[in-house]
């Protein structure tokens, strides 16, 4: 969420880390105490009223049973700690320096009714609710509309006014934010991070992960631990642990821990400033602070009803009142919960937030449009070809490349002396790589991970998540933003048994995301044009499976189609007239073998007519339209037939390419060949043959297929 009017990335960025500081002595100079806690009540009863109200928004009579939701549905739990730190950071915002950014990214996707709440109150939600400005209708509709299943949903996500992250991806919130400020000087990140949350692998490796990151010109990062003292369904460890543990955890990890309960408003300001001051650029040496707010969870809701706790229970997680329209005690006790807030003096009959609340808000955001970079030029031998496009990209500024600990490994060469350069960092997390290069794309500037083929898919869950925030993103008009782009090379065919998956790309094809493609070149000279191409590409997720070791070169003249159709016909392999067996490759290694079976096929079954396709995105094999991108049916029958049986070679598990096939009504006519586990330690060569993907074991199924077609 971004509670200022962001500065650009390229043109006019500062150049300077900005006056955090002197920002949190104007602000308190400006904004009394008084507007900030009014602010904090108002997103406090928004975000209960959208659990409970269908009407009567402002409580402007007393409350009645029908103005209670039949069935009230929502997260009320994680909302108040949230709701103070946005109260409390909106004076920063406003009165940030010249040209600077101020954006709240939130770690849990629960707090959906706090961020509703906060665009109403900025005025950001105005043309979203179909309303003009605040508005009694537009209360309502923001009230009585939660949780809002065909506009915004009830949980964070980018179809709310503002909203940088999709919370709920769990665990890289810390990690995405320290992507969002590198190379990003005028801009502060604060992530709000659930104590759940810490528990997670990649949030315990993202408070480490900063050390990693070499001094630049980068902006900063405070994080927020919301430390409530419950996961969703019990006691978090972090309640466990006494405030001298918790403040010995912070400093043994290099924070200096500033702790707060919430109890006391202008105690907390003076404390929020106190962190400002000692805010560095991410990178420099020395101990950053860490906000540790102890407020709990639900605070300000009902303690107990009928006797039943709630406060200090799971019961806060959701609807701490679950029947409150036919239940008496429900109903009383919401009444008064309610109108603890006192509404009738934060809104005027008009649905205005009052002068006071007015004081304590930011502008709302606009997004600068990202600008287009030229593509790459390439030069260079045919693997070496890959490093030049990433140096020449990088040279262009603006961009990163991450990698867990796998730069020199993987072959690439990022400068003449053999140096890391500052744009390329690692880290020995495949998580933390995702999570800084989500938050540098999210932030409009081009990034690349490189790795392993077996480790790349324990990010599996993050860029299925991550695919989710940009289809909504999509749709609210705020795309245009940089691909995600994957470099996954160390294949498994030349690896120990325990480097072999190739799933991750299975896994993003299973999706039938339109966003995605997984690049399947023949060669080292087409890997470097794809990668090219995805280095200035917008709106993507881009896989590019590419083997680091010398391999051979093909002809490059079908390449221009392989690049736009995704697909093309290599006439050097192929005869004239309609063929008897069309032979297919996707990948260098397929390629490799199956051209060497075609070569063999050719000379002992002259009497036969073959037809060789190379696939460079297996993604266009997916029908129409949940593959836009993919053949035409024209296309596809010119490729492959319309009844001639296919020999397919794939460098990844088959299943999801039949899927694909099958999708189209094709997969009878296919024999698809790809990795299969061999359950036991084999040499490349003999993972070959036990896959059937050796060039003696393709030709002996092309020949099998053959005499199934009676030739």
């Amino acid at each position: 969420m971004t509670l200022s009017l962001p500065a650009t990335d390229r043109a006019g960025a500062a150049t300077v880390f900005p006056d955090w500081e002197q920002t949190a002595a104007q602000a308190a100079a400006r904004v009394p105490t008084e507007a900030v806690g009014a602010c904090w009540r108002a997103l406090n009863y928004l975000s209960a009223a959208q659990l409970y109200l269908a009407d009567n928004p402002r409580l402007a009579r007393p409350l009645r049973r029908e103005d209670v939701k039949e069935t009230p549905r929502g997260h009320w739990g994680v909302c108040p700690p949230v709701n103070w730190m946005l109260a409390n950071l909106g004076p920063l915002a406003a009165c940030r320096p010249p040209g600077a950014e101020l954006v709240v990214l939130h770690g849990a996707g629960h707090a959906g009714p706090s961020a509703l709440a906060h665009a109403y109150l900025t005025g950001a939600l105005d043309q979203a609710v179909g309303t003009p400005g605040w508005s009694m209708p537009a209360l309502r509709a923001l009230t009585a509309g939660f949780p809002h299943p065909e506009r915004f949903g009830g949980e964070i996500t980018p179809l709310i006014p503002g909203i940088r992250h999709t919370g709920g991806q769990l665990g890289p919130a810390l990690a995405v934010a320290q992507g969002m400020v590198l190379d990003a000087p005028h801009r502060l990140v604060v992530p709000l991070i659930g104590d759940g949350e810490l528990e997670t692998g990649a949030m315990a490796a993202a408070w480490l992960a900063r050390r990693a990151l070499a001094r630049g010109d980068h902006g900063a990062v405070l994080p927020v631990v919301l430390a409530n003292g419950l996961r969703m369904g019990g006691p978090s460890l972090l309640a466990g642990m006494s405030g001298e543990d918790v403040r010995g955890y912070f400093t043994g990890l290099g924070y200096e821990p500033l702790i707060h309960d919430g109890t006391d408003l202008a105690g907390f300001r003076r404390l929020l400033a106190a962190a400002f001051a000692r805010l560095r650029p991410l990178g420099e040496p020395g101990r950053q602070p860490v906000i540790v707010l102890t407020m709990p969870k639900g605070h300000t809701g009902p303690n107990e009803v009928a006797g039943r706790r709630i406060a200090g229970t799971p019961a806060v997680h959701k609807t701490p009142l679950k029947d409150p329209r036919r239940s008496d005690a429900e109903f009383t006790a919401l009444a008064q919960w309610l109108a603890s807030y006192r509404p009738a003096e934060l809104f005027t009959a008009q649905g205005r937030p009052s002068d006071l609340i007015r004081q304590a808000l930011p502008s709302p955001r606009q997004q600068a449009p990202a600008a287009a970079k030229p593509a790459p030029a390439m030069g260079g031998q045919p693997w070496h070809r890959v490093s030049a496009v990433i140096r020449e990209r990088a040279a262009a500024g603006e961009f990163r490349l991450f990698s867990p600990d796998e730069i020199a490994s993987n072959r690439l060469n990022l400068a003449d002396d053999g140096a890391l350069p500052p744009w390329a960092v690692e880290i020995l997390n495949e998580e933390i790589c995702h999570a800084w290069l989500q938050g540098y794309t999210e932030t409009g500037r081009d990034a690349l991970l490189a790795t392993y083929e077996a480790f790349a898919p324990i990010n599996t869950s993050l860029l299925a998540q991550h695919l989710k925030h940009r289809r909504l993103a999509y749709r609210t008009g705020t795309g245009g933003l940089p691909s995600i782009n994957y470099l996954i090379t160390s294949l498994g065919w030349r690896n120990t048994y325990t480097h072999q998956n190739p799933g991750l790309a299975s896994a993003m094809l299973e999706l039938e995301d339109s966003f995605v493609h997984v690049y399947t070149p023949a060669d080292a000279p087409r890997a470097a044009a794809v990668l090219a191409a995805m280095l200035t590409g917008r709106d993507r997720v881009n896989f590019l499976i590419t083997d680091k070791h010398p391999g051979p070169a093909f002809p490059p003249g079908p390449f221009r189609d392989e690049l736009t159709d995704g697909a093309a016909i290599w006439p050097q392999l192929t005869d004239r007239g309609r063929p008897d067996l069309v032979l297919a490759s996707a990948g260098d290694i397929p390629a490799r073998e199956l051209t060497a079976a075609a070569q063999t096929l050719r000379t002992t079954r002259p009497d036969v007519t073959f037809r060789y396709v190379h696939i460079n995105d297996l993604a266009v094999l997916g029908p129409a339209p949940q593959w836009p991108y993919g053949l035409r049916e024209q296309t596809f029958a010119r490729l492959f037939g319309t009844a001639t049986p296919v020999l397919l070679a794939v460098p990844t598990y088959p299943a999801a390419v039949r899927a694909l096939l099958a999708a189209r009504g094709q997969a009878d006519r296919f024999t698809v060949v790809g990795y299969r586990d061999p359950g036991r330690p084999t040499t490349p060569a003999g993972l070959l043959e036990h896959c059937r993907l050796s060039a003696p074991a393709l030709s002996a199924q092309a020949t099998h297929m053959l005499k199934e077609h009676g030739r």
